[in-house]
């Protein structure tokens, strides 16, 4: 069996850069720092902070270059995609991105916000429908055919 996902929450070093390739598909990447915090054997704090590289696809590329700015938190799941490439002076280059399938927005910075899941979102902008309602003063009783589930 194998397994290739990722699950990180932290905070964005930059906007994201939206752009759209050839074929007319949205594509958005930027950096995201996670931070560990643990004690060492003489019981003095440590921490140290990781970069990763995020690529999302799609409309969540759109949504996440709509709302996400520098310092906001954002929880990715994704897999792991290594690529290759020459540089200029004709050295081969790997790196390793994430690419993220889920996003999920923390609080803003200002605070107070609601977190936004974007494949959630994208879900109900694809199939928004109005939730029936019971009203419960016209009859008294709750009947189960009048259940909406």
């Amino acid at each position: 069996m194998n397994l290739n996902k990722v699950f990180l929450i932290g905070r964005l070093t930059a906007d994201p850069q939206l752009r759209t390739t050839a074929g007319g598909q949205s594509v958005a990447s930027f950096s995201l720092a996670t931070n560990r915090v643990w004690t060492d054997k003489s019981g003095a704090k440590q921490e140290s902070t990781e970069f990763h590289n995020i690529v999302v696809w799609g409309r969540q590329a759109e949504i996440t270059s709509q709302f996400l700015t520098k310092g906001s938190t954002v929880m990715i799941e994704g897999r792991l995609q290594t690529r290759s490439w020459q540089d200029k002076q004709g050295q081969s280059r790997k790196t390793t991105d994430i690419v993220a399938e889920r996003v999920q927005f923390g609080p803003r910075p200002q605070g107070g916000a609601r977190p936004v899941n974007v494949a959630a979102k994208i879900d109900s902008d694809a199939a928004a429908e109005e939730i029936p309602t019971i009203n419960l003063e016209e009859e008294g009783e709750v009947k189960p055919e009048d259940l909406p589930f």
